[in-house]
């Protein structure tokens, strides 16, 4: 089977200088097409975007408010404070809410001096739990007074090798799990939580 390539191909070694001479043309004409687009749009206004200005910095009053809070679960999150649904609304609605807010972060109940109701505002009481250490903690001071016990048994029973290695081998084991259960990372895990 034979093939036959028809073409001819002395062109090549100019056409590629006349196709990166083409292109950049092309590029040249989009930047200055670009340059009259935007000298004719100065007049006009911009499209608006997203930027922060500080209220401060501007001197105007914010549009809208931005805020951290908690949600049902508990966990933080970002709310809007929206103006246009506050002017709906109503402007005290949204200061009797960020006074409240305050009172919540500063601790203080409705007449300022009584602590605050945990809560969301919405009649639902805040969840609360409690680790209970009261069992590791039992645990830990068993060790302790066993290890005072051993150490006592030991100066005790010095003229007894045999016993003496068989006490300091037991002192040995109770002071390598103190060593394991005496820090905050093991009360942690084997707290027992209620809520």
């Amino acid at each position: 089977m034979a093939m036959q390539i028809n073409g001819n191909y002395d062109h090549s070694g100019t056409d590629y200088a006349e196709r990166v001479k083409e292109k950049q043309a092309v590029e040249r004409a989009a930047k200055e097409a670009e340059r009259a687009a935007e000298g004719r749009g100065s007049g006009k206004l911009s499209e608006l975007q997203d930027e922060y200005i500080s209220s401060e910095k501007s001197g105007k009053k914010p549009t809208g408010l931005y805020r951290v809070g908690q949600d049902e679960n508990g966990s933080r999150k970002i709310f809007f404070d929206d103006p246009k649904a506050a002017c709906a609304d109503g402007k005290e609605n949204l200061r009797s809410t960020h006074l409240n807010e305050e009172k919540e972060r500063s601790g203080e109940g409705e007449d300022g001096k009584e602590p605050k109701i945990s809560g969301n505002g919405e009649g639902k009481p805040a969840e609360k739990c409690v680790a209970n250490t009261d069992k590791v903690d039992r645990e830990i001071k068993r060790l302790k007074e066993k290890k005072q016990q051993l150490e006592q048994q030991i100066r005790s029973a010095s003229g007894d090798e045999k016993k003496v290695r068989e006490l300091e081998k037991k002192l040995a084991q109770v002071e390598n799990e103190l060593r394991q259960k005496d820090n905050d990372t093991y009360r942690r895990q084997n707290a027992s939580v209620s809520g």
